[in-house]
């Protein structure tokens, strides 16, 4: 019986220096806090809670978060972790869905193209930062237009009696030097989104070096971004701290704050609104990206990925609502200081985080230290999910080919898939790269999302079965999943999200980026964008039963969607019970004419008694033999 184990330890070492592992359990979760932790929380869902009518967005939000978040949150890791997989290698469960795992492939490569453009921008403000006075803090740059009107203006010697009505002239239109710097300067706007112009080179420069440091932090995959994550999901908590005290403390914080926690009720039967909830969760927790797969892959196989699951929803969610209240309350003083309404401040998507955060941070003593924190923070916040998007597309192409040379050349991997990213993020480093960003943002990485979920629920459930997987769960963590999320799962979840899709379909708006409308060609390539991440699943299906065996459309539809061979557990001595490997008789014939081993006699007395042991894989195949 040692013997029998020996070869199944090995295996496990193997497997382990091969693929990889977590150091340790608390990698896995603050990786997973920084996937799920990003610059969504700062500049997205603050502007969802601006656009949907405050508090009243809050209702849908947590409705989402637990009826569909963190069920499916969990459905991921666990789905991930049982297999060791990628979001490819994991539909050995069902392998006609496999179109599924490609579809989160198509997700993770537009998010993971503009996210790091966004990161390349919070790079440039960090720069521009390390300077005696902020840039964007007076008006009297060359940049600047007649309607400017700073804080600071006029009132140098102290920043700390700021007597905002002096600064309140009679001009209608006002706009902040903030404002005037994202949009004239950084921006340098075009009128257009056809109207490319020129390459913004400084955020070109900038868009380079964030991709260079996420290839140096992913150049030995999960084992060099394990490491970087303690610094990076934690930081980042310690300077919205600080930002949250020094915003309350500013006159005209307590009217953001109320807008931000009194709810609009009418706006909560607007389709769009609950849409919008959806769509911020899977895009939060990064549900149906293949991070979450990904990530939970390189976990030990009997992991509780269901505390895990728990602990980091709430975690991200409580981000979120803090973070609203740190913008808020800056957007209260924004409004104060403007003489006008909360509704109309500030820059609509990640422009919020560019001109609502620089105006306060010129308001701090020593600003300039403040903004180099604050930028670094979003920084370290943006590359937490940058890495696990890097890392989905990576670990899914190295477990496809799955060859001893494709794993040992896995860095190589990983620096193709970082300079293919930076060419394509090129285009949104022009003078119309925002109209872009925000294109993207809007179809590419939305209800894609959501059907990809949906049909991946499906799959597991009802195509796969339910009783099979609940029993997977319980094999893997010593206990069924809880009642609720079964019913979620079967249930609960698909219905949710089907309906989101149809109120969202009967109420759709075309896009627009303040007074700009997007043309219908450029409508017309967000919706092929998200067509084509969602395309991929029927294509793939109709691949997989034509080439499936079978004489009739019923036999070969079954044959593809049965569970291939090798689906189960990835290590030896996890496979026991159903996923046991069974040995053909010309195997045991085999086995049987070959000269005896001095253990024979030891497997004769187990193949007598039916009992398993902890070692499950060396027992059951001595037994069988």
């Amino acid at each position: 019986l040692q013997n029998g184990a020996v070869p199944g330890e090995q295996g496990k070492q193997e497997k382990s220096v091969k693929r990889g592992n977590w150091g340790n359990q608390i990698e896995f979760v603050l990786t997973s806090v920084g996937y799920a932790v990003g610059l969504g929380n700062v500049w997205r869902f603050p502007y969802l809670c601006y656009r949907n009518g405050g508090g009243a967005f809050m209702f849908p939000y947590f409705i989402m978060l637990v009826f569909c978040g963190i069920p499916l949150f969990f459905m991921e890791l666990s789905f991930g972790q049982f297999a060791s997989q990628g979001c490819l290698g994991v539909w050995r469960v069902s392998p006609m869905f496999k179109g599924v795992g490609y579809g989160m492939m198509v997700v993770s490569t537009y998010i993971g193209i503009y996210y790091n453009v966004v990161i390349c921008i919070a790079f440039y403000y960090f720069f521009v930062s390390m300077t005696h006075v902020l840039p964007w803090t007076y008006c009297s740059n060359p940049w600047n237009t007649p309607d400017c009107v700073g804080v600071l203006d006029g009132n140098l010697s102290s920043r700390s009696a700021l007597n905002i009505t002096q600064l309140l002239n009679t001009t209608q239109k006002r706009t902040s030097p903030s404002e005037e710097y994202w949009r004239r300067y950084v921006l340098n706007l075009s009128d257009d989104i056809g109207n490319l112009g020129e390459v913004r080179l400084p955020l070109l420069g900038c868009l380079g070096v964030s991709w260079v440091v996420v290839f140096l932090c992913l150049i030995k995959g999960v084992k060099s971004s394990g490491k970087v994550v303690y610094f990076t999901a934690t930081f980042p908590y310690v300077v919205l701290t600080i930002l949250f005290v020094r915003g309350i403390t500013l006159e005209g914080a307590v009217t953001g704050i109320m807008y931000y926690l009194t709810p609009q009720w009418d706006k909560i039967l607007n389709a769009k609104v609950w849409g919008d909830a959806a769509s911020q969760i899977f895009y939060s927790l990064g549900c149906a990206w293949g991070g979450l797969i990904t990530m939970a892959s390189y976990n030990k196989f009997n992991n509780n990925c269901y505390r895990d699951s728990i602990i980091i929803s709430i975690t991200n969610c409580a981000t979120s609502v803090y973070a609203g209240f740190v913008i808020f309350s800056i957007l209260g003083f924004m409004a104060n200081h403007l003489g006008v309404d909360v509704s109309k401040v500030a820059d609509h998507g990640p422009g919020l985080a560019f001109v609502a955060y620089p105006e306060a941070l010129t308001l701090l003593p020593i600003s300039p230290l403040w903004s180099v924190l604050f930028f670094f923070m979003l920084i370290l916040l943006g590359l937490g999910t940058q890495f696990c998007l890097l890392e989905t597309l990576v670990t899914a192409i190295v477990d496809e080919v799955g060859n001893e040379w494709i794993i040992r050349k896995k860095t190589f991997v990983t620096l193709g898939v970082a300079v293919a990213g930076f060419l394509l993020g090129v285009p949104l480093t022009t003078q119309a790269g925002i109209y872009w960003l925000l294109l993207m943002d809007n179809y590419a990485a939305s209800f894609s999302l959501v059907v990809i979920s949906c049909i991946m629920c499906v799959a597991i459930m009802y195509i796969y079965g339910h009783r099979n997987y609940f029993k997977d769960i319980e094999m893997m963590l010593g206990f069924p999943p809880p009642f609720f999320f079964q019913i979620c799962w079967r249930f609960i979840s698909p219905a949710i999200i089907f309906f989101i899709l149809v109120f969202t379909v009967i109420q759709y708006r075309p896009i627009s980026y303040n007074e700009y409308v997007y043309p219908t060609w450029a409508i017309s390539i967000g919706f092929l964008m998200a067509l084509s991440s969602v395309i991929c699943i029927p294509i793939y299906a109709i691949y997989k039963v034509c080439r499936s065996e079978g004489d009739t459309l019923l036999e070969r539809l079954k044959n593809a969607t049965k569970a291939s061979k090798d689906w189960g557990p990835a290590l030896p001595e996890h496979r026991s019970g159903r996923y046991a490997p069974v040995f053909s008789p010309s195997t045991e014939s085999h086995l049987e004419v070959q000269p005896l081993q001095p253990e024979k006699g030891q497997n004769e007395a187990v193949a007598a008694s039916p009992v398993q042991g902890s070692n499950g894989s060396a027992h059951s195949q001595d037994s069988r033999l």
